[in-house]
């Protein structure tokens, strides 16, 4: 790719834009949110067509001007986008072959379907049956799914775009092998990643991107690259800490949650957290660690108004006194805030601009004798939009147009509008890069410093060592263990977050 040059009305998304990929290898691609990754992708996969952008692309010798996707996948060049593209109801090898169907004389053939189907699964390491529905696979299988179906259309340069951002740890080393033996069979792989460690482990070379140009294309042994060199290229800038500093400073306590069960609204019998008690104390960050299943977000979401599960016994003590949380009105009127960990889908309105998703939780402040003042609403947002340094031209900007750093900015501002007492914040820096990640860490620390209670959900255990003050862990539902900052390490951590048989009943 040479050249390219992409805009879009007021934005100009790429820039004289240069990438060589290599035959036979995997070329990472890093770069902030907005540095252009995905547009550069999208060019080349024929999501957007020849006549969209300027420059010039070569595959395997010969210029490509693709007209749409089916150009390209004509070529053996496959995308996968981080929001897969699978029907749920449909099964395995329905998806494997939708568009591409094995017919004869214009009729499906599902002997042959399923037999093909089947070899493509294991060549993938997906054991089920080629009947199964996707709605019934978890997250990991359905990525499975999507490069069984890459592979039906003899690929030769597969794209992944963060591939291993909804994956748990085994998830994510079995794709990362897939990618490897892919390699080895010859297929050439660009992937897109925020994860550094996963880059720096399965990359041959990487391109690192800001704002829309090439900085550099490192080979990853040979010029010894370290994470720090590929966030300095990313960031233009050194970050000698991946955390901001804080002094804590913590007072009474919040936040209690005493004997918290809660049963699955969809698995009758099923306990989803069992006897769980913890606390947050004002000015003090808390840290939930477990593995995907453990029960956090479910122990989160059931405090926050029992918006999920049912059945739950158990008291919430909120600055001393049990209080009642039957739903999210109350659980906000009593200074409860919860940030999900699916933003997209629950935490913005991704077609409302900036400021509505802002005001949204807190309309009532708004609200004068039932009309929301519009002038107040659109003060409030800018205000927001200028101490969480929100990138968008103004808060009437539509969210769904906005970064995921940036997006997760408005999703913060939000609960920060209703002003609560407790933050509970679940997995606030997925799928954000190291950059907006430190600008997040640094208003997790301001709000700390302002004396709020937060509980962090997190997946990264470096992440849960370098902001909190205390840290639980959750295994199979329940509490396994409650370290204090200065005791915490990974090791020990993971160790409390698999103790799954002395925490079943």
């Amino acid at each position: 790719m040479r050249g390219i040059t992409k805009t879009f009305p007021g934005v100009r998304a790429l820039e004289d834009v240069t990438l060589t990929v290599q035959e036979g290898e995997i070329h990472a691609i890093c770069g902030e949110n907005g540095a252009g990754k995905s547009t550069l992708m999208k060019v080349l996969s024929g999501v957007y067509p020849h006549h969209a952008y300027q420059g010039e692309i070569t595959f395997a010798g010969q210029p490509c001007r693709f007209a749409g996707i089916r150009d390209s996948e004509r070529r053996g060049i496959v995308i996968i986008h981080q929001e897969l593209a699978l029907a749920p109801n449909l099964s395995v090898a329905e998806n494997i072959f939708l568009g591409n169907e094995r017919a004869t004389r214009g009729l499906i053939d599902w002997n042959r379907t399923h037999a093909a189907a089947a070899d493509l699964m294991r060549r993938v390491g997906l054991a089920e049956s080629p009947a199964t529905q996707v709605l019934d696979l978890g997250v990991g299988k359905q990525q499975l799914v999507e490069i069984a179906k890459a592979l039906s259309k003899k690929v030769r340069l597969l794209i992944l775009d963060e591939p291993t951002a909804a994956l748990n740890d085994e998830d994510s080393a079995h794709l990362l092998d897939l990618l490897r033996g892919l390699r080895d069979q010859g297929i050439t792989c660009v992937i897109i990643s925020h994860k550094l460690n996963e880059v720096m482990a399965v990359a041959d070379r990487v391109t690192i991107l800001r704002d829309g140009r090439t900085i550099a294309t490192l080979h990853i042994a040979d010029d010894q690259v370290t994470e720090d060199r590929i966030i300095s290229g990313m960031v233009g800038r050194d970050l000698d800490h991946r955390f901001p500093p804080r002094t804590p400073s913590v007072g009474d306590e919040v936040l209690r949650i005493e004997d918290w069960t809660v049963h699955s609204p969809t698995q009758h019998g099923r306990v989803v957290v069992r006897g769980a008690r913890l606390s947050v104390r004002r000015g003090e960050v808390v840290g939930l660690a477990g593995l995907m299943g453990a029960g956090r977000t479910e122990l989160a979401m059931s405090v926050f108004g029992h918006s999920y599960g049912t059945n739950i016994s158990g008291r919430v003590v909120k600055d001393g006194r049990v209080i009642r949380v039957r739903n999210v009105g109350e659980a906000i009127a009593h200074g409860i805030a919860y940030a999900t960990e699916d933003r997209k889908r629950y935490g913005l309105n991704l077609i409302q601009d900036i400021a509505r998703n802002i005001s949204a939780a807190g309309l009532r402040k708004l609200a004068r004798r039932g009309w929301v003042d519009d002038k107040e609403e659109y003060r409030v947002a800018e205000g927001y939009r200028s101490s969480l340094n929100i990138k968008a031209p103004s808060v009437a900007s539509v969210a769904g147009n906005l970064s995921g750093g940036n997006q997760q900015k408005v999703v913060l501002s939000k609960w920060i509008f209703t002003d609560p007492d407790v933050l509970m914040l679940d997995e606030p820096t997925r799928g954000i890069d190291v950059g907006a990640k430190y600008e997040i860490y640094t208003i997790i620390n301001r709000l700390a410093d302002e004396g709020k209670a937060i509980l962090l959900i997190s997946s990264e255990l470096p992440e849960l060592l370098g902001l909190c003050d205390r840290i639980y862990t959750m295994a199979a539902g329940r509490i396994t263990g409650e370290v204090p900052r200065a005791e915490a390490t990974q090791e020990g951590l993971m160790a409390l977050m698999t103790q799954e048989q002395e925490a079943a009943p």
